[in-house]
């Protein structure tokens, strides 16, 4: 019998992932005050019944002010869990663990959507205004982005409580894993990097300081959020610019998550200057696999792939040698939401088909068998 090591599964405290390939949280920009939409409901379901071990929504906002876009979704007040628990619903239906990540978007908030420009919202009397954007420090993402205003220590016990207080929605709402946003230049990231940290108080200056923010996150949302759930950590392994912070502190960072309770590092790179991930030049398949690898290794954590990962192959070759634990994909799943199928099929797995619905692997069986009639000879 044929077997493929992306396809076996994957157990993590009380939680068994069906197979190792993860839905990466992509942002849809369609919520309207935080809810969800009927939009989410149709785009979530396509990927709960695709076959996926797991799959994670996209980043939502702690608060209105920790959103992207007028059009990120949030979890900031109770009311916005009834949404977020019809996906999770559907996602156990068909036995895909559930995962939200949770995110504050710091000084890269208050933006229009890519589709319009992706630009800081400039003027402030139409329908979805401005609002004043908060990091370590008073330091724009360039010179085409606004100051934001220098968190005071009442500002960082407001955001640590908006973190927990959002994981005790997520619970509510049944997601069974869930992963701090700590990457891209949102805002626990802008406080690990020096770059965007100037601070002279505990929260800036040397590597414990800067690390000081998201431990305390972790350790906030650990006292709501089971022990016995998992929980991820997004970071930039590098911040692919000049004076930014190291991969090599990254590591450090790395083992000091998972003493607080972290149980995998989600390991994306970039974003600190701009662009959510390095220059397009150095984005080939894979190209963050050996972060991935490394972090691993070095900082004996269990951690997921991300990045450009496309071809069966490639993501078979990243389990089979223990680069990562899981694979996460995004754009490859929204042009083809029937990847792990087209995948089990590769393969050859006698099970391929039950990673589709069943009225689907009715319909494909039947064409399988109508196929295979016709090549035989009479």
């Amino acid at each position: 019998m044929n077997q493929s090591k992306l396809f076996s599964e994957f157990k993590l405290k009380n939680t068994t992932f069906r197979n190792r390939i993860v839905l990466s949280p992509m942002c849809q920009y369609k919520a309207v005050n935080g809810y969800v939409e009927d939009w989410h409901f149709q785009h979530y379901s396509r990927f709960a019944f695709s076959g996926l071990g797991g799959a994670f929504i996209e980043a939502t906002g702690i608060s209105p002010e920790g959103r992207i876009t007028h059009g990120c979704t949030g979890i900031w007040e109770d009311g916005q869990i009834e949404g977020l628990k019809k996906i999770t619903e559907v996602f156990k239906k068909y036995r895909c663990v559930s995962g939200i990540q949770l995110a504050h978007a710091g000084r890269k908030a208050s933006f229009l959507r890519p589709w319009d420009g992706a630009k800081p919202i400039e003027k402030n009397d139409g329908f979805e205004k401005k609002w004043q954007t908060i990091g370590p420090s008073a330091i724009p993402v360039n010179e085409n982005s606004p100051t934001p205003i220098e968190m005071t220590n009442d500002d960082i016990e407001k955001v640590k409580n908006d973190f927990k207080n959002a994981a005790r929605r997520s619970l509510e709402a049944g997601f069974d894993i869930l992963e701090i946003h700590g990457a891209h230049g949102y805002l626990l990231h802008s406080f690990f990097s020096p770059i965007s940290n100037k601070r002279e108080d505990k929260y800036g200056g040397n590597l414990e300081n800067r690390m000081r923010f998201g431990l305390e996150i972790v350790r906030n949302i650990r006292e709501v959020w089971s022990s016995e759930k998992p929980l991820f950590y997004r970071i930039s392994s590098v911040d692919g610019a000049e004076n930014g912070s190291s991969f090599e502190e990254n590591i450090v960072y790395a083992k000091e998550l998972k003493k607080a309770g972290v149980d995998i590092i989600d390991c994306s790179s970039g974003g600190i200057g701009g662009s959510p991930v390095l220059m397009k030049s150095k984005i080939v398949p894979g190209f963050q696999v050996p972060f991935a690898e490394r972090i691993k290794k070095e900082a004996n954590i269990d951690t997921m792939a991300v990045g450009a990962i496309i071809d069966f192959n490639q993501a078979e070759d990243i389990i089979v040698k223990d680069r990562a634990n899981l694979v996460a994909i995004g754009r490859e799943l929204l042009a083809d939401t029937q990847w792990v199928y087209k995948a089990a099929s590769f393969f050859d797995l006698p099970n391929a088909k039950d990673f589709l619905p069943e009225s689907y692997s009715f319909y494909l069986s039947r064409r399988d068998e109508y196929l295979d009639r016709q090549a035989k000879p009479y």
